[in-house]
């Protein structure tokens, strides 16, 4: 029997194993994409993009939001934006999706980091800098504290906002997107993002 989060969550494909650990040992938090299963609230049964089942239970200061797909149009030179993407051989990033954040999340995140989305993926949460129109899609300056990228955004790419998460929203169906950590021993979910009517978080 295998297990995807051995130094992490220890989750495995025929339920959950959890690894003794004290404090100083508790692995990084992970990021978990799926399909919830079951709501018993406050613990929810997740499958995995990796097909194994996953229960949590909620923080209690659990970050709850829902993901609102907007214009491509909504990303304007000025916005605080987060987008995964990939490498392209020209040396720009090509991006595969991007959250807008509300005026209120400004500087969430900021930097440039790897990230888990597809392989050789990364995340750059940044200010647009600059905008310039282009036949392949929208080329983007995004700038951070420490330095900037140049990110192609094509016009098919999913551009998200975030509001509050309504809990009538957890329901079996949701697809979700989940920062996870062992809390106490317990695989316990930090942040949850979750679509509408069976929309995926892009990120």
């Amino acid at each position: 029997m295998t297990c995807r989060y051995v130094l992490a969550l220890s989750f495995c494909l025929s339920g959950l194993t959890v690894l003794a650990q004290t404090p100083a040992d508790d692995p990084p938090p992970v990021r978990l994409r799926g399909v919830i299963e079951r709501v018993e609230l406050p613990r929810i049964t997740l499958k995995e993009r990796s097909g194994e089942s996953i229960t949590l239970t909620l923080a209690d200061k659990l970050t709850f939001q829902e993901v609102v797909p907007i214009a491509l149009s909504a990303i304007q030179p000025g916005s605080f934006i987060g987008t995964a993407a990939v490498p392209r051989a020209d040396g720009r990033l090509e991006s595969l999706e991007v959250v807008v954040f509300p005026e209120a999340a400004r500087g969430t995140g900021e930097g440039h980091y790897p990230w888990d989305l597809k392989p050789a993926s990364s995340m750059t949460n940044a200010t647009v800098a600059d905008l310039v129109q282009s036949p392949q899609g929208r080329q983007l300056t995004l700038r951070y504290k420490d330095g900037e990228k140049q990110v192609l955004v094509p016009e098919n790419v999913p551009v998200v906002t975030f509001k509050a998460g309504e809990t009538s929203l957890i329901v079996p169906g949701a697809k979700v997107f989940i920062v996870a950590v062992q809390r106490n021993g317990v695989p316990t979910a930090t942040r949850l993002v979750i679509g509408r009517d069976g929309f995926a978080p892009p990120m």
